[in-house]
């Protein structure tokens, strides 16, 4: 009887058309269902904050040389890639990103926790000449964002889009915005309340030219920052209590 109705469904094109709709509906409520029925698919972090203005606008640069293609921000629970990268990511320090940033292809290493592990130098040589710093390296030099001065009048719009789309700018932070940009490249101004507004935001003359705010600098305070803003020890002791 089995082989019979089988039989059927495949010789009636429209029967296994219509069967075929029941059983993808059935699966797709399955996996859609749940997400309308709990608060959130994404448990808050402590330390995950909105991007700065001029972290934001490396970002914006970081997506317009189409970075994403070679480098991944998406740190696998895989013992090697642990070993490898650090923590694994979680889904809190994608929250902001418009569009994430996970990548599914690495020519280069993934970037997720890159922050902090070279200096600002470093980054200076190796987006002008990749090869000066890493010989095996296939990545196309970029020596233009050094000479590029930032374009800086989207800076208060992007953050009024972001704001509109749920990340938490206030009205303080996109007013700020112009100054924020400036203030963080530059250690000798009062970056204080700049830091009250994006806590553990790195201020630096990240490509080592005062005179202007330039592309390289964004590019840089935005890879600075990458994998810095979690406690991660914070976060496994909070998995070991519950």
């Amino acid at each position: 009887m089995s082989k019979f109705t089988h039989a059927t469904i495949e010789k009636n094109s429209i029967l296994l058309l219509v069967l075929t709709l029941v059983v993808v509906s059935i699966g797709g409520l399955v996996e859609i269902v749940p997400t309308f029925l709990i608060k959130t698919t994404i448990e808050d972090v402590d330390g995950v904050r909105p991007y700065s203005p001029l972290e934001l606008a490396g970002r914006d640069i970081y997506v317009r040389e189409g970075c994403y293609a070679c480098h991944s921000q998406m740190i696998r629970a895989l013992r090697s890639e642990v070993e490898r990268y650090g923590h694994y990511s979680l889904a809190a320090e994608s929250k902001y990103d418009h569009p994430f940033q996970w990548g599914s292809k690495r020519t280069g290493p993934d970037l997720a926790r890159v922050g902090g592990k070279y200096s600002d130098a470093w980054h200076q040589v190796h987006m002008a000449d990749p090869r000066a710093v890493v010989p095996e390296s296939v990545m196309p030099g970029y020596p233009f964002l050094a000479e590029t001065p930032l374009a800086q009048h989207d800076i208060e719009n992007s953050l009024k889009t972001l704001a509109f789309l749920g990340t938490p700018y206030s009205e303080e932070m996109i007013a700020e915005a112009l100054s924020d940009v400036f203030v963080q490249q530059s250690p000798d101004e009062d970056y204080d309340p700049m830091l009250d507004r994006y806590p553990g935001a790195i201020v630096s003359n990240f490509d080592g030219d005062p005179s202007t705010v330039s592309e390289l600098d964004a590019m840089i305070a935005y890879l600075q920052m990458l994998g810095t803003l979690v406690d991660f020890s914070a976060v496994e002791r909070s998995t070991l209590v519950q």
